[in-house]
């Protein structure tokens, strides 16, 4: 007896609750849909469905049988998939959701190298700063920032992130050099709304786990997008809270200064700030988007986000 034929025949019948529906689905005969159950209730020495005009009905041995063979075939199946894939090309079309003004800085200027590596996929990428149901809108994969809320997705830190007050060396001339955070309470601040915009958030930047410090501060201007918030600080309208991948070059040429480095500081209180690549919970992560995980996270390791001076 192909026993493995047999107990797919048998979980087809626990569900279609008729042979000759398993039959037309599985291109069988009636009569051998029922001789792969007769042969499993022999070896079995035991009745699997109690046959009426209504239908079948499992028996409680069938229904023992239907639990655990359930588990044993998808635990068979996800070893075929995983075997299947383990050296399978990445290929397909990759549909892949990035915060805008990150997916613009750090994301597509390396999608020409990401492509020309794997010619086989085509590149579906989504850019927007809402959070979007990956289940419900088909994405494969997403990069999110900063601290992730509970959730079933699988995710993968690709590179670490901080925030930095910073200002233009004219305003902070004209303003005054902030001493202590309070003395943010005097300033124009450029407030990113996304997150609650009036907050900002600091501990020492000691290494230790002090709990954050709320810190209200107050502004000419709010953006909803950081690179406007960006433009803004260049323009010298006040100071800002922005992560270290965006202002690093400014800080190198010197257009930006850093205010209060002795500080970490946040937009949001949370656990763990970084970047991240998250996906929908699958026991085997199709090639194409493994690919684009392992893609970006070397290039985004090799980016220099902060300051070094």
């Amino acid at each position: 007896m192909d026993y493995f034929t047999a107990l797919r025949v048998f979980l087809r019948a626990s569900q279609v609750r008729s042979f000759s529906g398993v039959a037309a689905e599985l291109g069988m005969e009636v009569s051998t849909v029922s001789r792969h159950i007769s042969r499993l209730e022999a070896d079995l020495a035991v009745a699997l469905f109690n046959r009426t005009t209504r239908g079948l009905h499992l028996t409680e041995a069938g229904g023992l049988l239907q639990a655990r063979a359930s588990r044993i075939m998808a635990d068979l199946d996800h070893a075929r998939e995983e075997v299947t894939l383990h050296n399978a090309s990445p290929r397909g079309l990759l549909r892949i959701n990035v915060p805008g003004c990150f997916g613009r800085r750090h994301v597509m200027p390396h999608m020409a190298a990401f492509l020309a590596d794997f010619p086989d996929i085509r590149a579906d990428v989504t850019l927007t700063d809402a959070t979007v149901d990956l289940i419900e809108s088909g994405t494969d994969v997403a990069i999110r920032i900063g601290a992730l809320p509970d959730s079933t997705l699988v995710a993968r830190r690709l590179a670490t992130q901080s925030h930095m007050v910073v200002g233009t060396p004219a305003y902070i001339a004209r303003a005054g050099q902030p001493e202590t955070p309070d003395d943010l309470r005097a300033h124009g601040c450029l407030l990113f709304t996304l997150h609650g915009g009036s907050t900002w958030y600091y501990r020492p930047g000691d290494g230790t786990d002090a709990p954050f410090e709320k810190l209200p501060v107050t502004g000419l201007l709010k953006a909803n997008d950081s690179e406007a918030l960006l433009d803004a600080t260049l323009q010298g309208i006040g100071l800002a809270l922005l992560p270290d991948w965006l202002t690093g070059p400014y800080l190198r040429q010197g257009r930006l200064v850093r205010v209060l480095a002795d500080f970490e500081w946040a937009l949001a209180p949370g656990t763990e700030r970084a970047i991240w690549a998250v996906y929908p919970p699958k026991k085997v992560v199709a090639p194409k988007v493994r690919s684009f995980i392992n893609f970006m996270g070397r290039r985004f390791r090799d980016l220099l986000y902060r300051d070094q001076s």
